[in-house]
């Protein structure tokens, strides 16, 4: 499965208001684990960034003079999240805003929701902490993910810190060291064919390496609650 963790950064709240996208910040994930494949963009908004807006991500007008403007990047942009999950927090706000922002660039790019599927992390917090707090700092907190450093909102930050967040809410993962794991080599070669042709050998698991695996399986009950799918 490919998913993108995705967050923006915004001149304002309304986008009915004419408000525009000023920072893009994505990480790709396969398979649950860090690829290393990023897109991050500042935009030029084309108009001034409100005071509020500014206290909460302090990027200035005179910062984005020279940056690009969406309509620059959006073929790039849409390239990279083409046909993968979009896990956003929030996700009615982001996709108001990229929704928008397409429509001024070309109408017949249509919507985010005809190039992705999008999982809306809001949503499945809500569910899972029913009348908890469930801001992205909140999160944090509950699942032990440090964020001192985030003084400031920012789109890629953000999307660190939900990356961690998503996985460890939605199986208990994200404090596994799995998310900067090191991506199998193999993905790398979807669709070419097999080096050679001979059969591949079947090499059974040691005593030490069973101790091993039931060690990690033991970690992922405990952190998802008894609900290790590895033990269905």
């Amino acid at each position: 499965m490919r998913q993108v963790i995705l967050d923006t950064e915004t001149t304002g709240l309304e986008v009915g208001k004419g408000h525009r996208i000023i920072e893009i910040g994505c990480i790709e994930l396969i398979e649950r684990r860090a690829s290393g494949r990023r897109f991050h963009r500042y935009l030029n908004p084309q108009r001034t960034v409100d005071e509020g807006a500014r206290a909460v991500h302090g990027i200035s007008d005179e910062f984005l003079a020279d940056k690009p403007r969406f309509a620059e990047v959006a073929a790039e942009f849409l390239q990279f999240v083409e046909g993968a999950e979009l896990v956003i927090h929030n996700a009615t706000f982001d996709l108001a805003f990229l929704d928008a922002e397409l429509a001024l660039v070309d109408p017949g790019l249509g919507r985010m929701t005809d190039h992705t599927s999008v999982l809306d992390t809001l949503a499945l917090a809500r569910e899972k902490y029913p009348g908890q707090r469930i801001s992205l700092d909140a999160l944090c907190k509950r699942l032990n993910i440090d964020n001192r450093h985030r003084e400031l909102h920012g789109a890629m930050l953000d999307a660190q810190l939900l990356a961690d967040v998503y996985l460890a809410m939605s199986g208990g993962q994200g404090d596994l060291g799995l998310l900067n794991a090191p991506l199998a080599a193999a993905t790398a070669h979807v669709g070419q064919r097999p080096v050679s042709d001979s059969p591949l050998r079947v090499r059974r698991a040691n005593a030490l390496e069973q101790a091993a695996h039931e060690t990690r399986l033991q970690a992922i009950d405990k952190a998802s609650k008894g609900h290790c799918l590895w033990r269905a």
